[in-house]
């Protein structure tokens, strides 16, 4: 029996590539380290794969630094394989071997299909087998899966970006935006529910460009709508849209689509005009004002997050002031906040005025301290309401300590909920209705039901399904699937899609 570790860093795309690699795995025969009882897992797996990120500087240092640990290992067992891929490897190549030359296999984006072959050919040939395809033959979709939750997926619209940010690496290792046909996604998605999974969250480096492929520019707006007809599918959230390119069809299909979750995700990277148009992001301070204020006008109770960079090059105090008058103008519920970092490669690499390091930290400082009074503020707005949680194993550090139980709002807040002493305990992929009592700076804290106030428990498929799997192997972890086809311009027939209201609505 040989066993596998799959490592993963970066955004959601990786993770649910990861969950690709442990099907391929699997499928191979390989069993998952962490599926072993503790006293009988060796100390390091047969396999070991990194599917690494290279958005930011660190991604470097912490991918050899990881891959320096391992060498002893390696030096101790030569028959374990080390593999690398992702976007470090896509970007790196042949790097990657020269500075650690005890990696087995290299592979890129675009040909993750490969890792198993790769890894029987560095076996029977004893060299590093690198492998890096330049532009995707095979969509994602149709390798085997092996999905980290019973009772929610990760559905793949699209893959690569058409944009030209001049920040981002990503276009170069991921290729020209793909658009799988909406007649394959949604029977992905009636396939996963029949699995019992209640919560999808839809994937693409810019899901609101989908259909632009095969020349329906509606077609983003459409496929939500279609998601509220499939019965049995409670939550549907995806990532990421791209200002430029949402419109207002999309915010309609939201709002008239009632398992369409009221959560966007809306990447403002810097207030400055003059910034967004050195890092050609092709909107405008008060465009991306302007989305906000429709979408709250339309779904009020949004939750709304956004991704910033503090330190892009040429910015000036000027500049950030900007940044600050539009994030405190657009309430963030949260951010991810980033300090601007070379990324070779990328026009921003080479450009002038780089901004001294010390300067971005203490921008950067600000910039938090503002969002985490915001999202303090806007949590503490929560307290007295009864919000509907999507119930997860262990999404709390101190959930055992504090005896409370964890998850997602509608709105994607997460929730730490007390249980009442002899009320029935939710399982993962049930959802609780309970009452906020705090509103915490980056979370809510639900402990009503303790005084008396509500608390309701509806089992659902996707606890049935988490229950179902606690005796596998691997205790909650749903067994492999095989995957979808397929991409390319849909039929006429492919899928019918209604460009009103879905039902119930």
């Amino acid at each position: 029996m040989k066993t596998y570790d799959v490592r993963t860093h970066g955004c959601q795309m990786n993770v649910h590539d990861s969950e690709r690699l442990a099907g391929l795995l699997e499928t191979a025969g390989y069993v998952d380290l962490a599926s072993l009882p503790t006293d009988e897992r060796p100390p390091t797996a047969d396999v070991v794969v990194f599917n690494t990120c290279a958005v930011r500087e660190n991604a470097d240092n912490k991918l050899y630094g990881n891959l320096g640990q391992l060498r002893p290992a390696k030096l101790a067992n030569p028959d374990l394989q080390i593999a690398v891929g992702g976007c470090m490897a896509q970007k790196d190549r042949d790097t990657i071997v020269k500075r650690a030359p005890w990696v087995d296999v290299v592979f890129g984006t675009h040909n993750i299909g490969s890792l198993p072959a790769l890894l029987d050919r560095a076996r029977h040939n004893k060299e590093a087998q690198v492998e890096i395809l330049e532009s995707l033959e095979t969509f994602p979709s149709t390798l085997p899966t092996r999905r980290d939750s019973a009772y929610a997926g990760w559905v793949s619209i699209s893959v690569g970006c058409n944009n030209t940010c001049t920040f981002c690496i990503v276009p170069s290792l991921r290729g020209k935006e793909q658009d799988r046909r909406p007649g394959d996604i949604l029977a992905e998605c009636r396939a996963l529910v029949e699995q019992g999974v209640v919560e999808i969250t839809l994937l693409g480096q810019n899901v609101n460009s989908y259909g632009v492929e095969f020349g329906d520019r509606g077609a983003f707006a459409k496929l939500l709508r279609a998601t509220g007809e499939i019965e049995g599918l409670e939550r549907v959230r995806f990532t990421s849209p791209h200002p430029a390119a949402f419109t207002d069809d999309v915010i309609d299909a939201m709002a008239e689509t009632p398992n369409v979750m009221p959560s966007l995700h809306m990447p403002l990277q810097a207030g400055s005009d003059r910034v967004l148009k050195q890092m050609r992001r092709s909107y405008r301070s008060e465009k991306f004002l302007g989305i906000l204020d429709r979408v709250r006008e339309r779904i009020p109770h949004a939750a709304i997050t956004t991704d910033l960079i503090v330190g892009f090059p040429g910015e000036t105090e000027e500049d950030f002031a900007e940044t600050l008058r539009v994030v405190e103008a657009s309430r963030f519920s949260s951010a991810f906040t980033f300090q601007y970092s070379i990324r070779p490669g990328t026009p921003a690499a080479t450009m002038d005025h780089q901004v001294p390091k010390a300067v971005v930290q203490e921008r950067f400082d600000r910039l938090i301290a503002l969002q985490d009074r915001i999202s303090w503020e806007e949590n503490r707005t929560h307290e007295g309401r009864t919000v509907e949680v999507l119930v997860a194993p262990f999404e709390g550090r101190k959930d055992r300590e504090t005896e409370r139980m964890s998850g997602r709002a509608r709105d994607n807040r997460l929730v730490h909920f007390a249980v009442p002493q002899g009320a029935e305990r939710a399982r993962p992929g049930d959802v609780v209705e309970v009452d906020v009592t705090y509103g915490a700076p980056h979370h809510l804290v639900a402990d009503g039901a303790l005084d008396g106030g509500t608390y309701r428990v509806r089992r659902t498929r996707g606890g049935d399904a988490w229950a179902a799997l606690q005796d596998a192997a691997v205790p909650g972890k749903p067994a492999v699937s095989l995957g979808m086809p397929s991409i390319g311009r849909p039929a006429a027939s492919a899928v019918t899609v209604r460009s009103g209201p879905a039902c119930g609505a």
